[in-house]
């Protein structure tokens, strides 16, 4: 049986790590769509990457993305500018945990030049397990973050 979708995307950066996790999330069950880099282009924008992940996630209720360049930074604040989008850099299991468990992040960004392979596949396989908490004090929070969204990029 196939698990949820999972959208990843990442930049000449980020690409190695992709291409390891795409594999990785494949063997355990996930249907995974790469949204680019397809093949490994020294200089390439992760704009283009975080964008794609992002517009996908937030269309595709249930799914889940990943995003990866150098630091996390940047493909994190371009993916954050997708109306619904969530997404949040974790760079170790309890992070990744609580990315998901208090604040329901839907896009998990890695930074690729700060941890291994082995501790990426870590994070997500943490981020993937864990589930919203629907904690009262979470939920308050959430909503202000949509009031922001609205008053931000429109209804």
């Amino acid at each position: 049986m196939t698990k949820q979708t999972i959208y990843v995307g990442g930049d000449h950066a980020g690409w190695e790590m992709k291409s390891a996790l795409e594999d990785s999330l494949k063997a355990e069950g996930y249907r995974v769509v790469d949204m680019g880099n397809s093949n490994l282009v020294q200089g390439d924008d992760y704009p283009d990457f975080g964008y794609a992940v992002a517009k996908r996630v937030v269309n595709d209720e249930g799914s889940h993305g990943i995003v990866i360049c150098g630091s996390s930074a940047g493909i994190c604040i371009v993916a954050n500018k997708v109306k619904g989008a969530r997404a949040a850099t974790a760079f170790n299991e309890d992070v990744a945990r609580a990315a998901r468990e208090d604040d329901n992040s839907n896009i998990l960004c890695l930074p690729a030049r700060f941890m291994s392979i082995d501790d990426a596949k870590k994070v997500t396989d943490a981020w993937l397990n864990t589930e919203f908490s629907g904690a009262e004090r979470h939920v308050r929070r959430l909503e202000k973050v949509t009031q922001i969204e609205n008053e931000e990029f429109g209804l």
